[in-house]
């Protein structure tokens, strides 16, 4: 039969691309992976503008992969 023309189903990525910005307000920010099904991410890392650790916050998706 037509095998060949039916549409097979993607399936969804299990990691999500985000943006972390920097919560002392220097507009720094990196990118990172997280689990599709997890909670927003909230990271404790170097900001080198300050030349401290301060707390990231998922700011929005880029992409999933």
């Amino acid at each position: 039969m037509f095998l060949t023309t039916v549409n097979l189903a993607k399936n969804k990525s299990k990691t999500l691309l985000v943006q972390m910005v920097s919560a002392a307000g220097t507009g720094y920010c990196f990118n990172t992976k997280r689990g599709r099904l997890r909670d927003k991410l909230v990271l404790r890392k170097h900001d080198p503008i300050v030349n401290k650790h301060v707390l990231f916050i998922e700011k929005r998706k880029i992409r999933s992969l």
